[in-house]
């Protein structure tokens, strides 16, 4: 039940942000989490801690104008949201997909505030992208996309100013687009987007990351359940980045992951997914997951992605878009013996989802924390162009290893100093928000 405190954030938000229902919930579950925080602590009170953040420093939104193949001009809407640079330069991904409104740029950015904080590394929080879909485009109509959007986002960027990184719609073809349009218009070769090229400033292990990292979260997990990947039945929602390599991880590890989807629906191979022809469909030919059962006959594709938590597993992986798992999706999951479940997209289980989880006992990873491997890396990659060095594929694996651990380690830390045990939802806004807070007070009413 909400207090006072939460009750008062929320009518604040809602008010001033009507009909922004992703950026309500995630101010509701960072609210709820830190009041016993901000309670125990007054100066968090007094400094209007929490009050601040859900403001952003700066929201940009912007005409995107480009002409696609057939010579007609289109229109679409471009975003920048700084939410916090409490602890360095804003950090966060850009995402190109028609369901992109302010609203989602906002939560995004929101959770981006405190996953950044758990890194470990200097990196403070905002989110962008644009309705624009890249989906069956040329690759000219993207580089003529790409270019406009960047020709107003360059004059808001800068490596000790905001670095953006990739998302949803956004990989190696649109950060190679819009890097270049940003050395044309300021002549300079700077860090100013993550995901880059490996021969012009990229980092080893950033397209693995946040698949990476979510597995290296979950194997604590386990190991906190007395147990590890060895022999467990795995369903992965999404094929993309964070799907295909939490695959490979998790297989390298011992597990038997059985099913991927995409928007269309999915693919349930009990034999475990053949991630050869995962990557050919997808990264190759950019093709749909129903391809996959053309290779693979002894598989099956299921229309809707919704039904792919019906699949018996022991760990459940959502790693393609937010609110995929309802509480209904939950329940059946439960009921189905599901003894973890890591998030690898952007807040993909609803509050009630994830109460079914903690209320059956069900090890719950909350993305901002379970996720964090990809901005985690980021990170690593802005440092390693800031000393104008290559680490190799072993020392960026290694370092995201430890952070991942030690978000892990952070998160379990502050939820008991809380009173929270094993609570990691908590925990990990707990400790985030502590971070951003101090740094804030530190730092005056800016």
């Amino acid at each position: 039940m909400a207090t006072q405190f939460v009750e008062s954030i929320m009518e604040q938000v809602v008010a001033r942000n009507p009909v922004e229902k992703e950026f309500h919930q995630a101010v509701q579950e960072v609210a709820e989490s830190v009041q016993d925080v901000i309670d125990k602590n007054p100066q968090y009170a007094k400094a209007k801690i929490l009050e601040r953040l859900v403001e952003p420093e700066r929201q940009i939104m912007f005409r995107v104008p480009w002409v696609d193949d057939k010579g007609n001009v289109q229109v679409n809407r471009g975003f920048r949201v700084e939410f916090s640079s409490a602890i360095g330069p804003y950090k966060g991904g850009l995402r190109f997909h028609p369901s992109v409104y302010l609203g989602i740029i906002k939560f995004l950015g929101f959770e981006q505030i405190f996953k950044n904080a758990l890194t470990t590394t200097p990196i403070g929080g905002g989110k962008g992208g644009s309705d624009f879909d890249p989906k069956g485009k040329s690759d000219t109509e993207v580089m003529s996309f790409c270019q406009s959007f960047m020709s107003e986002l360059f004059r808001h960027i800068g490596p000790d100013t905001d670095v953006p990184a990739g998302d949803i719609g956004v990989g190696g073809r649109e950060i190679g687009f819009m890097f270049g349009q940003y050395k044309k218009l300021t002549n300079t070769f700077a860090g100013i987007l993550t995901g880059k090229g490996l021969d012009w400033g990229g980092s080893l292990v950033r397209t693995e990351a946040t698949g990476y990292g979510l597995v290296y979260f979950v194997t604590r997990m386990l190991q906190d359940l007395g147990t590890d990947w060895k022999g467990k039945t795995v369903v992965s929602s999404g094929s993309g980045n964070v799907a295909i390599y939490a695959t490979q991880k998790a297989q390298e590890l011992g597990a038997n992951v059985v099913a991927l989807s995409d928007s269309g629906g999915y693919i349930v191979d009990p034999d475990g997914i053949k991630l050869d022809t995962v990557k050919r469909i997808k990264e190759v030919e950019r093709g749909r997951i129903k391809e996959y059962v053309d290779a693979h006959p002894g598989a099956e594709y299921h229309e809707g992605c919704s039904d792919i938590w019906t699949v018996p597993c022991d760990i459940a992986l959502p790693n393609a878009t937010q609110n995929e798992i309802d509480k209904a999706s939950a329940e059946i999951l439960v009921k189905n013996g599901v003894k973890a479940v890591g998030e690898g997209a952007n807040m993909p289980s609803t509050p009630e989802a994830v109460e079914v989880f903690q209320g059956s006992g069900v090890s719950f990873g909350p993305a901002k924390a379970a996720n964090a491997g990809g901005v985690a890396t980021s990170a690593l990659e802005m440092c390693q162009n800031s000393m104008r060095l290559n680490w190799t594929f072993e020392e960026v694996d290694n370092r995201l290893k430890m952070i991942m651990d030690a978000i892990y380690d952070q998160s379990v830390a502050a939820a008991e100093a809380y009173g929270k045990k094993g609570n990691l939802v908590a925990g990990a806004n707990i400790a985030g928000f502590v971070k951003v807070a101090d740094s804030m007070i530190a730092q005056g009413v800016v």
